[in-house]
């Protein structure tokens, strides 16, 4: 167990070099020098801007002072259990030790998260593709299974705009999820996913192949969102009346409102909240997000047509296949992670999947 420990402390130690943690704690004081003088709040926009730097730097030297000093802890008692042949408490450490290798784990998985929209919330749209009844339902499998990561990471989910299938799923839904660093995780999930199955809507039980696009995007926060001009004059508004699951209306005022940018066809959705202005301002604000999504996605395919790389279609960029018959298997294209434990990706268990991601990124 002594040899665990030190090889924790060399790794915590080496992380917290890595990450510069010790300069972050300069920059966190001259952060709260500025954030005290009298004129701070004279320009909102660069106080917010300060206030928010200064608060992610602090959780990120929080939490590995918090990180260190238990490993400190362990090291301590290891030592006195250890002289006095103390067999109860060392069986009690080792489970310890575990927990906090764990936490260590995770802590250094989001040291690959260091994209500019990393820590904010994220924006998904789920969309049904080929395959019809089993399409629509591949699509509300989906949307379980990322309900489910969503509640075991603690974050929170709203439904903004739903189309539910005919028989079955969603022909489209999207979400949004609130939580720190959600749109950094979730932002491995875009792309196309494919199920083969046996399936439930067909009488001769025939294997069928069906595929899902999801798209994910930050939410914006305020300064990014001020980078994104709208002229009023490329929008179209047209209110509607809202519907739930099965066509049921979810309230019988004209309050779901739908927006289309004229110059790009880009068309949202909002019909979940109580009133107009409020989905209005919410797919205003889904759409900011999908303009800035589509500049930043133009200015990669910029970059990739200088250096002679070739992007997929949205359709053909098929990123992981789910396979229950003839056997079970999910797959991950890009990183060729794979587990036979279908039910459990399908319950939510993303996390090894993301990770092959993020480390896959990193390499590249």
């Amino acid at each position: 167990m002594q040899k665990d420990i030190q090889e924790l402390r060399e790794k915590v130690e080496a992380a917290w070099n890595l990450l510069d943690l010790d300069n972050t704690k300069i920059l966190i004081s001259d952060l709260e020098k500025q954030m005290s003088a009298p004129d701070f709040w004279n320009d909102q926009d660069r106080a917010r801007e300060v206030s928010q730097k200064a608060s992610d730097a602090k959780s990120q030297v929080e939490v590995w002072e918090d990180l260190k000093k238990e490993v400190e802890e362990i090291e301590g008692i290891e030592e006195m259990a250890s002289l006095e042949a103390d067999e109860l408490v060392l069986k009690d450490l080792s489970l310890k030790l575990e927990e906090v290798q764990k936490k260590y784990n995770a802590l250094e998985l989001q040291t690959l998260l260091s994209g500019e929209h990393d820590l904010n919330n994220a924006l998904v749209s789920i969309h049904a593709g080929a395959g019809g009844t089993d399409a629509m339902d591949w699509a509300g499998m989906l949307m379980r299974m990322f309900t489910r990561f969503v509640e075991s990471s603690g974050w929170k989910l709203e439904i903004l705009e739903e189309s539910p299938g005919e028989e079955a799923g969603y022909k489209s839904i999207t979400f949004i999820v609130r939580g720190r660093l959600a749109y950094g995780y979730l932002k491995s999930e875009a792309g196309v996913h494919r199920l083969v199955r046996i399936s439930p809507f067909d009488g001769e039980k025939m294997r069928h192949t069906s595929f899902a696009l999801v798209e994910v995007m930050p939410e914006l926060d305020d300064l990014s969102d001020k980078k994104i001009n709208i002229d009023p004059k490329d929008l179209r508004i047209d209110t509607f009346m809202s519907s739930g699951s099965g066509g049921q209306s979810v309230n019988t005022t004209y309050s779901a409102v739908r927006i289309t940018h004229i110059p790009t066809n880009t068309v949202v959705s909002c019909q979940n909240e109580r009133s107009q202005l409020q989905n209005r301002e919410t797919a205003m604000r889904v759409l900011k997000s999908r303009l800035f999504q589509r500049m930043q996605e133009e200015r990669t395919e910029e970059l990739d047509e200088l250096k002679g790389k070739h992007k997929s279609p949205q359709w053909g960029n098929q990123i992981r296949s789910y396979v229950l018959h003839p056997y079970q298997m999910v797959k991950d294209h890009r990183t060729n992670f794979e587990t036979q434990d279908t039910q459990a990706v399908l319950g939510g268990d993303l996390e090894k999947f993301m990770e092959a991601y993020l480390r896959s990124q990193v390499k590249n």
